[in-house]
């Protein structure tokens, strides 16, 4: 009898079922047991796959989109390489609005995706004409046939976490989890992943991480946006300049700020100690665990899940670049005797 091929159709049925990690040694010491949803193991290597595949893919159910149509995004460069890659499976062109805080590194990969890449300026207002909300609206209004995925205000990104990583979440943990960390940036993945948590134990308790220069925590604490908390960070994916309607405030139960140093030092930490290639984001949500460990906030039997949202090969000319820290002034506060040498024997 003949055997069947075991094989996928096509990379987008990779999407999802990623892995939950026991975190061992960067965590020794702390109270509780810790745990990290992987979610580089998605295909495009972040968990934007899963808002990329659910918002097209209801497009496409709605008949907005046909063979050729144009997907246009505004992105820091995970979203757009997630977008790009579904794009090229489904058959459609991909136009990029991205922050010129995004890394050189994600750039590059969004341009071999064959996506067209916008690049806008980081440091002015979300309304500015050359900021890259506003540059991925006016594009869409200048491309016919075109949709703008808008992942800052559209619900479908909230929903895409509430169907799958919430759900994988409760099923891996056997129910048991008690906390979930995660990072905030347009806030779907949090709030789509708590309200799926909360409504099976709504004493699961959500902490935000935010950055220093974004208004988010401030936010969460009195439901007004103040202008005079932004200001230039560094943390790619991170906090917000605005209040992105994806975030669903009523699902968090508090915010915990992180600085880029400790978070940069903490993503390379993670690497060295638990063999896990995680990016700049991870380290912000792992160095906010560092913090509340600290502050007294877990106990012995607490079931504690961190999300780490992508791979860290996408901060190569950043976090794990030697010379970008040293530029930053992260080397100040740390020895730079922690850093791995390279020894050329001579030909």
């Amino acid at each position: 009898m003949e055997q069947k091929i075991k094989a996928y159709d096509n990379i987008l049925e990779l999407v999802g079922n990623t892995p939950l990690v026991r975190l061992n040694k960067i965590t020794k010491g702390f109270t509780g047991n810790f745990f990290a949803k992987i979610e580089s193991f998605n295909p495009g290597h972040s968990s934007k796959d899963r808002i990329a595949m659910h918002i097209i893919e209801e497009a496409e159910r709605k008949g907005l989109l046909k063979e050729g149509s144009t997907i246009i995004e505004t992105t820091s460069g995970n979203t757009g390489f997630s977008i790009a890659m579904v794009s090229i499976i489904k058959g459609y062109d991909c136009i990029l609005a991205v922050s010129s805080k995004s890394s050189r590194d994600k750039i590059d990969m969004l341009r071999s995706m064959g996506a067209t890449v916008y690049v806008c300026p980081a440091h002015v207002s979300a309304d500015d004409p050359r900021s890259y909300y506003e540059v991925a609206k006016r594009l869409h209004q200048e491309t016919k046939g075109s949709i703008y995925i808008n992942q800052y205000f559209n619900e479908l990104n909230t929903e895409a976490h509430y169907a799958s990583t919430g759900p994988e979440i409760w099923e891996q943990t056997g129910g048991q989890i008690t906390h979930l960390v995660a990072c905030s940036g347009t806030g779907g993945t949090i709030s789509g992943t708590s309200r799926f948590l909360k409504e099976q134990n709504p004493n699961v308790e959500v902490i935000g991480v935010d950055a220093y220069g974004s208004v988010l925590k401030k936010y969460h604490e009195t439901r007004e946006f103040d202008s005079k908390e932004i200001y230039p960070y560094r943390i790619e994916g991170l906090g917000k300049n605005l209040i992105p309607a994806a975030t669903d405030f009523d699902m968090i139960d508090e915010f915990i700020k992180v600085t880029d140093s400790e978070s940069a030092h903490t993503a390379r930490e993670i690497a060295k100690t638990e063999g896990i290639f995680a990016g700049y984001t991870s380290g912000a949500v792992m160095q906010a665990l560092k913090q509340l460990n600290e502050a007294g906030r877990f106990k012995s039997d607490d079931n504690v899940v961190v999300i780490f949202p992508d791979h860290g090969s996408r901060y190569m000319s950043k976090v794990y670049s030697d010379q970008w820290m040293e530029d930053q002034g992260f080397f100040d506060t740390k020895k730079v005797e922690e850093t791995q040498k390279i020894q050329y024997i001579k030909e």
